[in-house]
Parts: C-alpha cells; sequence; structure tokens
C-alpha cells in the first residue's frame, strides 16, 4: 500500500498552478525571464557569450529570490519591507517603558484633590461677596 505524508497544518500548503509552482512563482519567473531573455540576446555580441550570460543570471537572480524566498511564511518583500523600517524609520534606542497602575491612581488622587481645592476656593470667595453683598443691604 503506498504511504502519502499529510502535512499536520494545511494553511501552509499552496496550490500549484502550472509545472508544480504557485501563481507568485510562475510570475516573478516570468517577469525575470521577459527581462533577462532580451537582455541576454542584446549583450551576446557586444560582449561575448559567458559576460551576456552573467548579465542575465544578474537580472534573473532577484527574480527568483522575490519568487522563491520565504521566512515565516511572508515573502521577501514584506520580509525587507521591515527590514527597511526598522532600520530607518524606527527609533534605534527604544526604551522600556510600563504603565503602572498605582501611578494612574496617584495621579487621579492629585487630581481630585485639587478640583476639591478649586472648588472650596470658589465657595469661600463666593460667600465672602455674599457677606458683603448681605453687609451692604443691611447697613444702606
Amino acid at each position: 500500500m503506498a504511504y502519502v505524508p499529510v502535512p499536520k497544518d494545511l494553511s501552509k500548503i499552496k496550490s500549484k498552478v502550472l509545472f508544480n509552482l504557485t501563481k507568485r512563482q510562475l510570475l516573478c519567473f516570468g517577469g525575470g525571464g521577459l527581462i533577462g531573455l532580451p537582455l541576454y540576446f542584446m549583450l551576446r555580441k557586444p560582449l561575448g557569450s559567458s559576460a551576456a550570460t552573467m548579465c542575465m543570471m544578474l537580472v534573473l537572480v532577484p527574480a527568483m529570490m522575490f519568487g522563491l524566498f520565504e521566512k515565516n511564511g511572508q515573502p521577501l518583500e514584506k520580509v525587507l519591507a521591515q527590514m527597511f523600517r526598522v532600520s530607518f524609520l524606527r527609533p534605534k534606542v527604544r526604551p522600556y517603558r510600563t504603565r503602572n497602575f498605582y501611578d494612574t491612581l496617584r495621579r487621579q488622587e492629585q487630581l481630585n484633590e485639587e478640583v476639591k481645592r478649586i472648588v472650596r476656593k470658589k465657595d469661600a470667595e463666593g460667600s465672602a461677596s455674599r457677606k458683603k453683598a448681605q453687609k451692604k443691604t443691611h447697613t444702606g
């Protein structure tokens, strides 16, 4: 009886389209071929066959890398974008900061006390002005 291994994680299975290649791989290889082959034929006579082949390979290798390379389930362009973001856009030093719940409670208590002080001050000013108004009405 034939034995067929079945992967445990079915999300890692990619549908193959042609020649056991995915759509992504076909597009990348086709794009590299559309650029590399005409480049070879244009450079073959002026540079020679081996130099033209090397130039064609320099064009095809990045296209193949974009089609085949995958790290942690992410394609090469996402990995490169993350590396760029970390290297150039994010700050180099990232200080460790915690959110202290008790510090938040302490700050809230200080704000409440300040509000109470302001209210007491307004009440005191209001009662003083009321007393002055009452004195004026009683004496006048």
